[in-house]
């Protein structure tokens, strides 16, 4: 039996002492942080995750992770660790047996087998019932155990099921348990407006597999023997069940007061940009996939309280570095950012314009096809153009999903002041804000621990880009419009 332990900040005996590790693993890149009480950040390590292949499908490097992960934990041995919150991406999902890794978990970049992803379309629930819309490859993690499930029949049989974070607290602990936010993540697993598992979870069997479901900030152990061994951290250290990467943006947003009750949007910079809306007075939770467009990207997230969120993604990271290709210097380094923004009249001036899709089958318009306009040869045009881009792409979905009033942009685009100063122009009747890029995640995660704890600093007003982008931009979806009209015919 699991016994479930939740913190609550208002016992007697408060929050608990001794500092918190936070694990932030992404798909891009993994991270390790040491935070005290106070919610400042100690330390911070850095890991780029690559995929390995094995069968010949792409796989999530689950064991690479692991070792590097015990290798960054031991460097705390020497702290007073009380608390280990671990935070994933939400499109991965693990199979356990007899108490360990079954096999290497998909890549959600594989793409099915077409005719398995046929028969797997044909079976899963609505849009209306999930929130969850049909996304391409492994993105919804039924696809992903659909797959599995032809692969390996006899482990998959018996096999317990965990989502990507709270694979990591089985790591630790070895306890397996489920969680709302990465249930409720674009999966076809679980019905927001029940709060409870899809049909299609249940007639497959899989919410028996899933169970137990705990809310994010339950504690499921204590770090085993062997970890405790290997890392020479104490075998008391307590950890959550953990959850989203992009909810614990959101729940670190929500420390803010100009963001906290009021209607906001977060809008999450990463490989992939979500943005997450919380309205001011919440419509009933089947008002929210109704409003929604499916085909366009847009989904309903579940919050860390289970509640809905109206949300949109585009895959604004992977399209940005992809624009200015590998060996260029990223769009966020501080000592360009006048470079960057002198280039934009010159962009201007001469129409220059990226069409999308990059990364087909994802964002507002997963079916346009990709294309560039006057395409720069100058280096900081190309790349304040690749900012124009992703900022257009955006604000398109921030309108599919209803953002208003004010706009909070976290992580690492926050500093790609091209990319928000263009926002903060595009979205004059919209104050937008950025808060510390590097950090927000693994402060939501912080703040399971203590709701009370307020961020660092305050959110900093983004000053629009002066300059015509209201023309730009209906130049920009006029070419948007006839590009795809042409490729249809």
């Amino acid at each position: 039996m699991i016994v479930i332990d939740r913190f609550n900040a208002n016992r007697e005996s408060g929050v608990p002492n001794g500092t918190t590790i936070v694990i932030d693993l992404g798909k891009t890149l993994s991270k390790v942080s040491l935070w005290d009480l106070d919610g400042q950040m100690l330390d911070r390590q850095v890991r780029p995750n690559a995929p390995i292949e094995v069968d010949g499908v792409r796989r999530l490097d689950a064991g690479g992770t692991a070792q590097w992960l015990l290798e960054t934990l031991a460097r705390y041995a020497a702290h007073p660790v009380r608390t280990i919150v671990p935070v994933g991406h939400g499109a991965a999902i693990c199979a356990l047996d007899q108490g360990r890794l079954a096999f290497a978990p998909l890549d959600y970049e594989e793409e099915l087998p077409g005719d398995l992803l046929d028969e797997y379309r044909a079976a899963r629930d609505p849009f209306s019932v999930t929130g969850s819309p049909a996304l391409s490859g492994g993105l919804n993690l039924g696809a992903q155990l659909f797959w599995m499930e032809r692969i390996y029949p006899q482990v998959m049989a018996r096999a317990t099921l965990v989502p990507w974070a709270q694979y990591w607290a089985f790591f630790l602990t070895g306890r397996a348990v489920s969680e709302v936010t990465s249930l409720g993540c674009h999966s076809d697993l679980w019905n927001p407006l029940a709060n409870d598992f899809s049909p299609l979870a249940k007639r497959m069997g899989w919410a028996e597999k899933l169970k137990p479901v705990v809310r994010a900030s339950d504690v499921v152990g204590t770090l085993t023997a062997d970890i405790a061994t290997a890392t020479g951290l104490s075998p008391d250290v307590r950890v959550l069940a953990g959850l989203h990467d992009s909810n614990a943006a959101l729940l670190a947003a929500r420390g803010f007061a100009e963001i906290a009750d009021n209607e906001a949007t977060v809008l999450s910079t990463g490989t992939w940009f979500i943005a997450m809306r919380t309205p001011r007075t919440a419509p009933e939770p089947a008002a929210h996939a109704a409003l929604l467009p499916e085909a366009r990207d847009c989904l309903v997230n579940v919050d860390a309280h289970g509640s809905p969120v109206p949300s949109a993604r585009l895959m604004g990271g992977r399209e940005i570095e992809a624009l200015i290709e590998i060996d260029t210097r990223r769009v966020d380094i501080k000592p360009d950012q006048p470079a960057l923004l002198a280039a934009v009249p010159q962009v201007l001036r001469h129409n220059r314009m990226i069409l999308p899709t990059l990364c087909g089958g994802c964002g507002p318009y997963p079916k346009a096809t990709f294309t560039w306009i006057n395409r720069p040869d100058d280096w900081y045009e190309r790349r304040a153009l690749a900012c124009l881009y992703a900022a257009l792409v955006a604000d398109t979905s921030l309108d599919l999903i209803g953002a208003s009033e004010r706009l909070l942009v976290e992580g690492r685009f926050a500093e790609a002041e091209v990319f928000v100063r263009a926002l903060a122009a595009l979205r004059p009747d919209c104050q937008v804000f950025t808060a510390n890029a590097h950090n927000d995640v693994s402060f939501g995660a912080l703040r399971l621990i203590d709701p009370g704890l307020k961020p660092q600093g305050d959110l900093v007003r983004v000053q629009p880009l002066d300059a015509d982008l209201d023309t730009y931009r209906r130049r920009w979806l006029a070419e948007v419009e006839a590009t795809n009209v042409s490729n249809a015919a």
